[in-house]
């Protein structure tokens, strides 16, 4: 019997660690950027998140409060990553890649350690903060949709930017 919670422990510590892993190989090279296609990552967590949500009972005020302050700081954690990622434009296909930097995929590895370090405390102090360990996550889940959605709107800025002056210096 006392190694069904190690086991569960095992496995809770080791999905995000091979997900970060998937991440930065994946990262590693450049991605050919879709615009068409950038709505879909945000559609998909917010969709989870709001079935999350539908799922939770309300958030108390302090709750409520620690969300959007959650959606704030991953929208503005978003968009510096975004801002960190490297574009190039072919010139003549007007296919746009994109890198991520290493302080990009450096944040990304901050994220989830801070997330996990707090995650621990915090849903340990929950009752002491006067909030739940459900309101904690929620969060957390609000910060992902935060980042996520600013990294694809200023992703879609620069893109539309590049492929606007490169057309131009085509005609």
């Amino acid at each position: 019997m006392d190694r069904l919670p190690q086991g569960a422990a095992l496995w809770t510590n080791l999905v995000p660690l091979l997900l970060i892993a998937i991440v930065i190989v994946r990262n590693l090279r450049p991605r050919t950027l879709r615009i068409e296609r950038m709505w879909i990552s945000p559609a998909i967590v917010l969709s989870l998140t709001a079935w999350v949500f539908s799922h939770s009972p309300p958030p108390s005020l302090l709750g409520l409060a620690v969300d959007v302050l959650a959606l704030g700081v991953g929208a503005l954690l978003g968009w510096w990553r975004a801002r960190a990622s490297r574009f190039t434009i072919d010139p003549e296909t007007h296919v746009i890649t994109t890198r991520v930097s290493p302080w990009g995929m450096m944040l990304i590895l901050g994220i989830f350690a801070v997330r996990y370090v707090l995650r621990g405390l915090l849903t340990g102090e929950a009752s002491g903060l006067h909030v739940s360990a459900i309101e904690i996550t929620d969060s957390f889940l609000l910060m992902a949709v935060g980042l996520v959605s600013a990294q694809r709107i200023e992703w879609l800025i620069r893109a539309r930017r590049l492929l606007a002056e490169a057309r131009a210096a085509k005609a």
